[in-house]
């Protein structure tokens, strides 16, 4: 999917969105109360933490590249479109948000779930999305693309409902995601449609 601005804003999406902000007195115990040292066993707890928030960054930031890569241009300007069609600036703006939501949205289910249904719905919906702006600005197959943003559709409304169980906030974060992606659908429907010669 577009989406120039998130190169942008996610590198600077806030650390305690991931690692937490836990109190130190929490993890103290009697061998270091009053020392103002954590225990060596919260250490590679943290690090975990932080290895897996970066992975799931890295990897919503591929995905977000294809955007970068097949771009609208030229051939997408002259394409007939639907009145109700958004402004461009909307696209980089509302991907730039969505995809810091999908980051985190699956780390917290990952932190409490680990592998899982809902996991699989969640890469899923990431190769999904990856692949929809190399089938409709890529190889221009509006179709393919159509079909391609059904399984997306699908595997986001598969999410909210496998991980409500374990995150309300994580299924509750997708529901944003759900109706952009159903409103992207809708699009690319009416430009195929209206389209059709092409």
């Amino acid at each position: 999917m577009n989406c120039k601005l998130f190169f942008t804003h996610t590198v600077r999406l806030p650390a305690f969105l991931f690692l937490g902000n836990p109190s130190p007195t929490t993890y103290v115990d009697s061998r270091h109360k009053g020392q103002g040292r954590f225990p060596d066993r919260i250490a590679p707890e943290r690090r975990n933490r932080l290895i897996s928030a970066i992975a799931f960054i890295l990897i919503v930031v591929a995905t977000a590249s294809s955007g970068a890569i097949f771009k609208p241009g030229p051939w997408y300007e002259t394409l007939r479109k639907p009145a109700w069609t958004p402004p461009k600036w909307a696209f980089p703006v509302v991907w730039t948000i969505l995809y810091m939501m999908i980051a985190y949205a699956g780390w917290i289910v990952w932190q409490q779930a680990g592998w899982s249904a809902a996991m699989l719905a969640w890469g899923v919906q990431i190769l999904a999305n990856a692949a929809w702006s190399w089938l409709f600005f890529g190889r221009r197959r509006m179709d393919l693309a159509l079909a391609d943003i059904g399984v997306l559709w699908l595997s986001v409304a598969a999410f909210i409902v496998l991980a409500w169980p374990i995150s309300t906030l994580a299924a509750l974060l997708f529901l944003p995601y759900l109706v952009w992606v159903s409103t992207a659908g809708a699009l690319n429907y009416s430009v195929l449609r209206l389209n059709s010669a092409r």
